[in-house]
């Protein structure tokens, strides 16, 4: 209990300490994280790399939770600039996100026939109904995405108001996927109409808000060396086919989870994460930080860059665009002792992944990682002119999933690709990327 007796302890214990006093005074005008802040940090964080592939310029996720669209674009417009000499260029975003949000819908009602009959506290269907549709999702949904409706480039389908302003839409579309849920465990018998029903009117409210994605249109581009090109009648299938070709099924997704539900060298999915019916499941393979490191610098070395994900709320800077746990002294200043294994912030919810970004460069010292240099969607005017920096150690703990071709992964972890998927609860930390 916290009686008179006990808060009088903890008062003498705090005044006995004189640093207490300073740090008060210090803080009534600064920010924690300004007095805890290692100047000397500073020297280990310059923007130098051993591998530093250039890439396209920076883009704007703006107010909108799309960072796995827009990194997962950026990694394949680097292909087309490179067999196209070109030094500008973006993929359309809005029109992922478009089919996205379309097929997210399809699946929430498709999956609501699961939970016709089940208790109203049931914790899955609190769980699908406290989460809704958002606009987070992870590199398969990208895939399935792209497999069923090609890409197409920006001009082809812009951005609207509310496609990078989606707090509203995204709210508006929750409301009527929820008022289905309760229509539909009331009237079971008319489960088809109310479908039929929920689905029109939301199709009619992405597309009014997003815009009708094209069918048919022309790409045209000024290479690097002022030479005019158009090219007209594509489809986005056949577009993406033409102008990027890369084979998706050739990437596997690694995850480094070291809790003790998710031996190393076996595959992982999520139940009820998905967003198109009939699409891939997703699919995790969960490799050591050592392994799950080197498959990214093997990728990096061949001139690639790399699609992640990551926890990005702790120990960042979005002034200096650094991103490292060696940087604050918080135990020291503030007697704070947080040094958390990665498998008790997964376990005991003190970190999740909520970001994806790409990997443009690592530093080498003596073969091993110092610092990563990483392509953010925030703009230009976020980081270093957009670009961001991690130091090696905030890496190890912060970093849960990344992308990579299978050519770069070890025997051992190829033959794990084989294994029989283990599927994890809808609330693993593992999926929350897509929420």
């Amino acid at each position: 209990m916290l009686d008179e007796k006990k808060l009088q302890k903890l008062e003498k214990s705090y005044s006995s300490k004189p640093e207490h006093k300073v740090l008060r005074r210090v803080l009534y005008e600064n920010d924690l994280s300004t007095v805890t802040k290692v100047m000397e940090r500073a020297n280990d964080n310059q923007y130098q790399f051993s591998i530093d592939i250039k890439t396209l310029p920076i883009t704007d996720q703006e107010s909108t939770g799309r960072c796995w669209i827009f990194s997962g674009l950026n990694f394949l417009r680097e292909v087309t600039a490179k067999k196209y000499n070109l030094d500008k260029f973006e993929l359309s975003q809005n029109y992922v996100a478009f089919y996205d949000k379309l097929e997210k819908i399809n699946y929430f009602l498709e999956i609501m026939d699961d939970f016709l009959d089940v208790d109203g506290d049931d914790r899955v269907l609190k769980h699908l109904l406290h989460n809704g549709i958002q606009d987070g999702g992870q590199w398969q949904m990208l895939v399935n995405v792209i497999e069923k409706y090609g890409l197409v480039p920006k001009e082809a389908m812009p951005e609207t108001h509310p496609s990078s302003h989606t707090y509203y839409l995204n709210s508006l579309i929750n409301l009527r996927l929820r008022k289905y849920a309760g229509d539909v465990r009331k009237n079971k018998e008319k489960k088809a109409e109310l479908k039929k029903e929920a689905l029109d009117e939301l199709y009619s409210l992405v597309v009014s808000s997003l815009g009708m994605p094209p069918k048919e249109f022309a790409f045209e581009y000024v290479d690097k060396d002022g030479k005019y090109h158009l090219d007209q009648g594509l489809t986005p299938k056949s577009f993406y086919d033409k102008y990027i070709g890369v084979d998706l099924d050739e990437y596997v997704s690694m995850i480094n989870s070291p809790t003790n539900d998710k031996p190393y060298y076996n595959l992982y999915t999520i139940s009820y994460l998905n967003n198109v019916i009939g699409g891939d499941i997703i699919k995790h393979l969960n490799l050591p930080i050592d392994e799950f490191k080197k498959a990214i610098v093997k990728q990096l070395e061949d001139g690639q860059v790399v699609w992640f994900g990551c926890d990005c709320g702790f120990f960042g800077n979005r002034k200096t665009g650094v991103w490292d746990d060696q940087t604050y002294a918080i135990d020291d200043v503030l007697g704070l002792d947080i040094e958390i294994g990665k498998d008790i912030m997964l376990d005991y919810c003190a970190s999740a992944m909520n970001h994806a970004m790409v990997i443009t460069g690592v530093n080498l010292v003596d073969g091993k990682p110092t610092k990563w240099k990483i392509q953010n969607s925030w703009g230009d005017k976020a980081g270093f002119k957009g670009f961001y920096l991690a130091s090696d150690t905030w890496f190890d703990k912060f970093v849960y999933q990344a992308v990579v071709n299978k050519k770069y992964l070890s025997e051992k972890a190829v033959k794990a690709l084989s294994k029989k998927v283990i599927t994890l609860k809808p609330w693993d930390p593992m999926g929350t990327l897509a929420r």
